[in-house]
């Protein structure tokens, strides 16, 4: 990317007024008119733009000031940016060289079968694929299913780990985790747990079994009592 000057006309107004550069070096460095900056000089372009220094921005060095105004021959270079911004990727389909072309089939019959929260808008942007040809994986129609084996498209080179995990961390968002799911199973649901209680033996059963065995104990006692009796009038 080319570097350019910040603010090229703030710039030709401070170098006007501030430096003894000639008109033509002030013009090609600010991408003006040498017309446009002898008319700065006179007052009838720019009056309301206040002039930018470009040393304090770091964009031009004293010492580059002073050579071109020693030789109106000498063209003003921008000083290197002690920042590099790094340029915005744009947005597209993933470049595949043609060499892995013929593997993303299998990496799209991977990313199917182990991630299939992944929409196919994801699996296109992972290994550069047309929706149509992730469809006919899918159902299975395409012209090389017989031969196609899943592969890890990390392994193959046709995506980072990184861009793996960002699609799969994206698609998961608001779905339950495998760990509350295997939770969720373990516990059990009301309707099970109200028939597990009515097995149980109630307290009244308890009751009613105790009243049974005191009533038999009861009824032994009378009876010897009663043969005691018998025994005693013979």
């Amino acid at each position: 990317m080319a570097q350019q000057l910040l603010m090229p006309k703030a710039t030709a107004v401070w170098l006007v007024d501030n430096t003894s550069l000639s008109f033509e070096q002030i013009a090609e460095l600010c991408t003006l008119h040498p017309l446009e900056v002898k008319a700065i000089a006179d007052g009838e372009s720019a009056q309301g733009i206040k002039g930018l220094d470009p040393v304090i921005t770091g964009q031009l060095t004293r010492e580059e000031i002073a050579r071109a105004e020693k030789d109106e021959g000498y063209r003003l270079k921008l000083a290197p940016p002690k920042v590099r911004v790094p340029e915005a990727k744009r947005k597209g389909p993933r470049y595949t060289p043609v060499s892995k072309r013929q593997d993303r089939p299998n990496a799209i019959l991977w990313l199917v079968r182990n991630h299939p929260e992944l929409k196919d808008a994801a699996i296109s942007r992972l290994v550069g694929t047309t929706k149509n040809t992730i469809e006919q994986i899918r159902e299975r129609t395409h012209w090389n299913s017989a031969s196609l084996q899943p592969m890890d498209p990390v392994t193959l080179g046709l995506c980072s780990q990184i861009d793996l995990d960002l699609e799969v961390e994206k698609a998961s968002r608001g779905m339950p985790r495998p760990e509350e799911i295997a939770e969720e199973e373990r516990l059990l649901s009301a309707s099970q747990t109200q028939s597990w209680r009515q097995k149980e033996p109630s307290e009244d059963g308890e009751l009613d079994a105790a009243a049974v065995f005191a009533k038999l104990t009861s009824m032994r006692r009378k009876e010897s009592e009663t043969e005691d009796e018998d025994e005693a009038r013979y």
